[in-house]
């Protein structure tokens, strides 16, 4: 039986994040924060349980909804009918008094038996987007659903900068940290519980949060100590930081991005990481690229894009994203490889990513780019990671040579 008494002051916070996320369109993991930074004398376990909770009924709303015949609308009473929805769909007891009085549960149950068998419903996805995964992902689409559900597991990344990963594994250990090694030749760990952030390794630049497949773009890049690498569309630098450790310190690391907050943020995250390399500088303009035309030895362009590869960590972007989206992100990716592209040396080399499982946003806009520009570049390797592969989120990257 679900103690709903002793959880009262969570689940009110709970529905304060869900209808900021929902009704006002708030970014879920911001509305999280906001509820959080209000409770901050809630113990650990209280703030884990309130972000695995929040985060489910976000990610499994279209479920909760349909089962719980509540429609689109968001209130507290409505907020309740699709808790004790997602109690039953976790085999929770559900009290029958209360504020779970108008919980049906015989016709509840029914129907969520009923949905195992309609998959945009019980994977919890726009019927579009059902749609559109699959014919982009064919016979792979029900396992990618099936993964993109799940809770994401939380890796770091080693500042190799700055320490050893065995080090660094018990370092964690030491503060009471829960790790677990991963294989070879990943400079990660996977952590078990417990706010890194707020450890004295994180503080002192030992590492960066950074998803496996994440993890895997910086080493495509095959940057070198004494390049000049562009990282064009940093943003708050976390494949910046990664960067800088495959280049030793050595060379110059130039981040680019339009928003002036990101590069804040960057910069702050580059002097604790120690990665003295690194230059942020703003878009502020179109010559900003121009005056850069054949200046990098390498380019990462971490193209924006739907973000279906990583719906489990941010599982709000299935109620924000419509299909004109998709051709509108199309559009702006393929005018970022052609203006962006520029800035690469004769002889140099370009990667482009992007965390989509979708081929229109990967495969398809290189192919189109490298038949635009067939006499200046050429494919050199590409691949998909993630979800269905191993641990980490799902990514597409290719990796182009300019002719000398």
């Amino acid at each position: 039986m679900f103690d709903f008494y002793k959880r009262r002051p969570q689940l009110d916070a709970i529905y304060d994040a869900f209808e900021a996320t929902l009704v006002k369109n708030i970014p879920a993991d911001r509305a999280l924060q906001f509820v959080m930074k209000k409770n901050r004398s809630w113990m650990e376990r209280d703030r884990a349980w309130v972000a695995d909770v929040f985060y489910d009924m976000i990610r499994r709303w279209r479920l909760l909804a349909t089962a719980a015949g509540t429609g689109d609308r968001i209130d507290k009473t409505i907020f309740w009918q699709l808790f004790g929805t997602w109690l039953l769909y976790k085999h929770y007891n559900l009290p029958a008094e209360g504020v779970f009085e108008r919980v049906n549960v015989k016709r509840i149950e029914d129907k969520l038996e009923q949905y195992k068998k309609i998959r945009a419903i019980w994977h919890s996805i726009p019927d579009w987007l059902d749609r559109r995964g699959e014919k982009e992902t064919g016979e792979n689409w029900t396992a990618i659903l099936e993964a993109s559900n799940k809770p994401a597991p939380l890796f770091i990344r080693v500042n190799t900068l700055r320490v050893t990963k065995p080090d660094l594994y018990l370092r964690m250990r030491d503060e009471g940290f829960m790790a677990e090694d991963t294989p070879d030749g990943w400079d990660a760990l996977l952590m078990k519980g417990g706010n890194v952030f707020r450890s004295k390794a994180f503080k002192e630049g030992l590492f960066e949060v950074q998803d496996l497949s994440s993890q895997l773009v910086a080493p495509f890049v095959e940057a070198e100590p004494g390049m000049r690498v562009i990282d064009a569309c940093a943003g708050a630098g976390g494949k910046t930081m990664h960067l800088a450790t495959f280049m030793k310190n050595k060379g110059r690391l130039l981040a680019l991005d339009v928003s002036e907050s990101k590069l804040e943020e960057l910069r702050i995250r580059a002097k604790r990481a120690g990665a003295g390399i690194v230059e942020a500088k703003h878009i502020d303009s179109g010559k900003v690229i121009k005056r850069l035309a054949a200046t990098a030895d390498r380019l990462l362009i971490d193209a924006p894009c739907s973000g279906t590869g990583v719906l489990r960590r941010n599982p709000d972007i299935r109620w924000r994203l419509e299909e004109e989206d998709i051709v509108h992100l199309q559009q702006q990716q393929d005018d970022l490889l052609e203006r962006y592209s520029a800035m690469v040396k004769p002889g140099g080399k370009m990667v482009y990513a992007v965390c989509s499982v979708f081929s229109s946003e990967g495969e398809e806009r290189i192919r189109a780019f490298v038949q635009r520009h067939a006499e200046v570049w050429t494919l050199e390797e590409e691949k998909r990671a993630g979800l269905i592969q191993h641990a980490g989120d799902g990514f597409y990257m290719a990796r182009l040579c300019r002719a000398k």
